[in-house]
């Protein structure tokens, strides 16, 4: 049986998931003003932790990063709804949202919606759904 050279997939695999995992976190944030958000953000988390399980094998990776991706979906799910139910608490209809400016010790003054809560509970589900189908496809292959 041939074995490929995994130094090469491994260290490549490594970078491009840096990058991956810092555009999906620009587009997460980039998302209130422009095109992206939590959905394209979500599914380039899941592809750069899909590169790492091809690259690292599903016992190494289950060991680095030991989630049931299972738990995200209804996580994501509560914070997104929790965030439109949110603004019944301000007589407002659901889903509306507001922003305010802030000052944050490293950004400075800041704008923060509460859109991005409604944006993070998306990011979280996508992940955990889109984890969730990958991981059971590869583990009824595995079996077989």
């Amino acid at each position: 049986m041939a074995r490929t050279n995994d130094i090469i997939l491994r260290t490549t695999t490594t970078l491009i998931a840096f990058i991956l995992f810092g555009f999906s976190i620009y587009l997460f944030l980039a998302g209130h003003n422009a095109p992206g958000g939590g959905f394209i953000g979500g599914l380039m988390t899941s592809a750069a932790i899909v590169l790492m399980y091809m690259a690292y094998g599903f016992r190494a990776m289950q060991k680095v990063l030991p989630v049931s991706f299972r738990y995200f979906v209804p996580a994501g799910l509560l914070i997104a709804v929790g965030t439109g139910i949110g603004s019944f608490v301000f007589d407002q209809p659901f889903l509306s949202h507001t922003y305010g400016y802030f000052h944050l010790p490293v950004l400075g003054k800041t704008e923060l919606a509460t859109a991005l809560l409604f944006d993070l509970g998306v990011y979280i589900t996508v992940i955990g759904v889109t984890m969730t189908i990958i991981l059971t496809i590869a583990d009824d292959i595995d079996e077989e």
